[in-house]
């Protein structure tokens, strides 16, 4: 049991069609609780290269000091010395990949254990989990391991939809949980909807936003108000 985590995890960067992260900064804001420097990992970043990630991102929170820590000569120090972590989308196999790549995997987990606030949205998100099985990303790389931080005991699939678009052959999403759920029934995938969030804080989860949530486990689908408790998932 993590006593002390902080962790925010976003669905997705944007809300229809608004500004990126305009629909997420109050949270964030609310998350760092008066926090203005951030760490910011790019490695999901593969066609945007790392430096203009960050200075995206900057550009987006404009209240608060964005650091890549790309631009670190030490990592791991980095890491250590940040007051908050921020791990945006992208490819959640790259951004894996770099991570055990660079030894970073445990020296993240240890800080969050220890209460550091982390961000995650889309791939950041994807980390979160128990591993990387239910992302929607294509596997561009093979990390190390596709297990993840852990700081909730679920997956979870980031933009769930269960929109079909009209002419569509290819599986649904839902399909494509099913597929887990059949190899891994005791392990719950937690699809979260766009502009939505889960947030952990100590040991209450909750879902935030406008949006529900659908929880499947085997072969049941349950639906998450948005709102819900669902602490039953730590």
């Amino acid at each position: 049991m993590l006593d002390f985590a902080k962790v925010l995890m976003l669905s997705s960067s944007r809300q229809g069609d608004e500004p990126y992260l305009y629909h997420a900064k109050a949270m964030i804001e609310a998350h760092l609780n008066g926090i203005e420097k951030v760490l910011f990992i790019p490695f999901a970043g593969v066609s945007l290269n790392w430096d203009a990630y960050t200075a995206k991102v900057q550009e987006a929170l404009p209240e608060i000091t964005v650091t890549g820590i790309h631009q670190q000569d030490d990592a791991q120090k980095a890491v250590n010395n940040a007051q908050a972590i921020l791990v945006g989308g992208g490819n959640t196999f790259n951004l894996l990949n770099e991570i055990y790549r660079q030894n970073l995997f445990e020296a993240i987990q240890q800080r969050v254990v220890a209460g550091m606030p982390y961000i995650g949205w889309s791939a950041g998100s994807n980390l979160c989990g128990l591993s990387i099985k239910t992302s929607n990303d294509m596997p561009i790389i093979q990390p190390q391991s596709f297990s993840t931080f852990g700081f909730i005991n679920a997956q979870i699939n980031p933009h769930y939809t269960d929109y079909v678009a009209p002419g569509h052959n290819g599986e649904t999403r839902d399909q494509r949980i099913a597929e887990f759920c059949a190899l891994y029934p005791d392990v719950s995938v937690i699809g979260i909807r766009e502009g939505s969030a889960l947030l952990r804080k100590d040991n209450e989860l909750v879902l935030l936003g406008e949006q529900d949530a659908v929880v499947f486990t085997g072969k049941q689908r349950d639906v998450i108000l948005a709102g819900s408790s669902i602490s039953g998932y730590l």
